[in-house]
């Protein structure tokens, strides 16, 4: 279903309303309900159809970091914090790697990330991750009242970064068959498209979003979208070269353009259809908890797999980033959960973002328990000079309360949403925590 879009005259207000109701859905147990138009939501992948190796694959030294105990289940209904876990003194002074997770495409995306960094702990998304529809030519162009909010939290802070999906057909997940992929894309190659791809670069521009990153075509190897190279992956790559040379050429664009497949050899090699260093700043990996019964360790030796994906990024002198990762075949798969972080504090890509939805999720899933507090006890209270290492979070400890003061409930944390907001509402909202 295309989104439905607010008038541009009331963004603010609709930006303010979502993050109320947002909250009070929280509070109520439920995310969902948030009260902001409805949007597309990506598909979850395919499972990848590589074969599984017969054996295991030794875990190299690098895969496994120290032993994680999750914090208990329901914090106290008034307590301090968890203590941050101490930075590293190796990686004193350097910067936070970049991270972020997608809540949804619309307004309560950016609505939920304050929420979502607080129950961190405090910890600072600062990637905003978000996709475009790909139903018809205008939703690709990127409608104003969509981009807008989006445009207007990466430019409050100078280090966040916006990464927009980008399709590179209409109609793209309407299973449109080969033979007209393979003319559409013989099409894109000859330019016939070009201007759509124009008019989204200029919005962009005019947003004062020069340098987002553009995931453009994902998932290319696959067979789920309209966009998808296996038809005729010379075609795919010369409309691919068109189109970033096209968004290249709008003056005041600073933007990058990620290549992102999904692991595993899928339908075709990811590498049959890189288009060259030219065009491509950034090399990703969509790499998801599957298919049912392969290790992490598989994961990486896999054909075309995660140790591929970054010995393919360095051969190019490229950075690395995983767009999209998550939980998926195996179900609540801690290890799975502990290695990828692992795996990416060893690798540092520029950038990654957790799709949290069910079944990839870790907090808006309530399916994935001991997931979640593995990956919460991990990044919890990370602060913004350092890096420190993947350590367990301290369970908090109960601070006496003053006689007659009033408690929220057990399975809350109250939210300071201001005084204004509090006497509208004629309280405080607690998050709660017992969804899952």
């Amino acid at each position: 279903m295309a989104p439905q879009h607010k008038r541009a005259g009331i963004r603010r207000l609709a930006l303010g309303a979502a993050a109320v109701a947002a909250s009070a859905a929280l509070a109520s147990g439920t995310v969902a309900g948030a009260g902001v138009a409805q949007a597309a939501e990506p598909r979850a992948p395919a499972p990848t159809p590589a074969p599984i190796p017969a054996a295991p694959v030794a875990t190299p030294p690098a895969l496994t970091p120290p032993a994680l105990t999750p914090p208990a289940l329901t914090p106290p209904a008034v307590a301090q914090p968890p203590t941050p876990a101490p930075a590293a003194t190796e990686a004193a002074g350097e910067e936070i790697p970049a991270f972020g997770v997608f809540l949804k495409s619309d307004a309560r995306g950016v609505a939920r990330m304050p929420l979502f960094s607080h129950w961190l702990g405090g910890t600072e998304l600062r990637v905003g991750h978000t996709y475009l529809p790909g139903h018809r030519w205008r939703d690709i162009e990127g409608a104003p009242d969509f981009l807008d909010v989006w445009a207007h939290w990466r430019n409050k802070k100078a280090d966040r970064m916006l990464v927009l999906n980008v399709p590179m057909q209409e109609r793209n997940e309407e299973g449109v068959p080969d033979s007209e992929v393979r003319q559409l894309l013989r099409q894109g190659a000859a330019g016939e498209f070009d201007h759509h791809f124009r008019v989204l670069a200029e919005r962009l521009v005019k947003l004062k979003v020069p340098d987002t990153i553009i995931v453009l075509g994902w998932e290319m190897n696959g067979t789920t979208y309209t966009h998808r190279c296996g038809p005729d992956p010379e075609a795919w790559k010369k409309y691919w070269n068109r189109i970033v040379t096209t968004m290249r050429s709008v003056p005041g664009q600073k933007f990058q353009f990620d290549f992102t497949p999904s692991r595993g050899q899928d339908a075709i090699p990811w590498t049959k259809c890189y288009p060259g260093d030219d065009t491509v700043d950034i090399i990703g990996m969509d790499s998801y908890d599957q298919p049912a019964g392969m290790s992490f360790e598989q994961q990486v030796k896999e054909p075309y797999g995660l140790q591929h994906h970054v010995d393919f990024a360095k051969a190019h002198g490229k950075p690395i980033s995983y767009p999209e990762w998550g939980l998926f075949r195996n179900g609540d798969n801690a290890e799975y959960m502990r290695s990828m972080l692992a795996w990416m504090e060893e690798y540092k890509p520029l950038y990654n973002t957790l799709t949290d939805y069910c079944p990839h999720g870790v907090w808006q899933c309530g399916s994935n328990p001991k997931s979640s507090h593995l990956y919460r006890s991990a990044l919890f209270g990370r602060g913004d000079q350092a890096t420190p290492p993947l350590t367990p979070t301290p369970t908090p400890t109960p601070t006496p309360t003053p006689p007659g003061t009033t408690l929220p409930p057990a399975d809350c944390t109250p939210l300071d949403l201001g005084s204004w907001v509090e006497e509208w509402l004629g309280g405080k909202l607690c998050l709660r925590f017992d969804w899952w």
